[in-house]
């Protein structure tokens, strides 16, 4: 059995289990036609959950890559050259989660009932993400891909990127719990978490199409595809805020 087969086989089991579980939900006769209609609501949010994974999870991948092969791996003080490794850039994404908690807490406390509704956040989050990935197309452009570039690229890229899982992470479970069906409480906290599983099963598939001939065009069109879906969804927000009451 090839490593192929394996991974293709993964991809297509973690894309068909959310799918079978939304179907028997909606066509149980335990759900209300109202309950039936949260469920559809929620799907769209579900869909934007996958791709933010789907990018966000890249920074173990082609951004570990792109820090490897492409980001110089030095800074100067005061005229010295201090090298480190492509590996110190995976602490950068929990460095801005730290720093990005307190800020959001604090901002979400200020705003109270003017803040943006959850599938606002959720739409914001989407774009925010997309855009990280098209920020990575701009050193590519300007530099070529046998160049290496500053480090500042890569941490920006990541200070993006978790602007969207500030906006998207911590309400996923929220929105969830206020659209599930009660006879299906648990599983829709089960499927939430699958929405991950999706995105990896995805980015199996992603990756085969990163090469240094191709760079440009992937962060481009995966970023811009993601950017699209949350502009997008801006527009189906007030019926999901209508239905879990924001």
């Amino acid at each position: 059995m090839s490593v192929d087969l394996v991974i293709n086989f993964f991809t297509i089991v973690a894309i068909v289990i959310p799918i079978y579980y939304f179907v028997s939900i909606l066509k149980s006769k335990k759900i209300t036609s109202e309950e039936r209609s949260h469920v559809f609501a929620y799907i769209p949010l579900f869909i934007a959950s996958i791709l933010f994974w789907s990018i966000e999870e890249q920074g173990a991948v082609v951004l570990a890559l792109f820090a490897d092969e492409q980001t110089r791996l030095y800074f100067t003080f005061f005229g010295h050259h201090i090298n480190f490794p492509s590996s110190y850039f995976q602490s950068i994404n929990p460095l801005f989660i730290m720093l990005y908690v307190p800020i959001f807490a604090w901002m979400w406390a200020k705003l109270g009932s003017k803040q943006p509704s959850s599938a606002k956040k959720f739409s914001f989050g989407l774009m925010a993400s997309g855009l990280s990935f098209v920020w990575m197309a701009i050193p590519v452009m300007l530099f070529g891909s046998q160049a290496r570039v500053s480090p500042m690229w890569l941490i920006m890229s990541w200070a993006i990127v978790i602007v969207g899982e500030m906006l998207i992470s911590p309400i996923g479970l929220s929105v969830t719990n206020k659209l599930a069906p009660k006879a299906f409480k648990a599983q829709m906290m089960s499927i939430w978490f699958l929405s991950n599983a999706s995105a990896q099963a995805l980015n199996a598939q992603f990756v085969k199409f990163y090469t240094d001939h191709t760079e440009i065009a992937y962060f481009a069109i995966v970023g811009g595809i993601t950017i699209l879906f949350g502009f997008l969804l801006l527009f189906y927000v007030p019926k999901i805020d209508n239905l879990i009451n924001e």
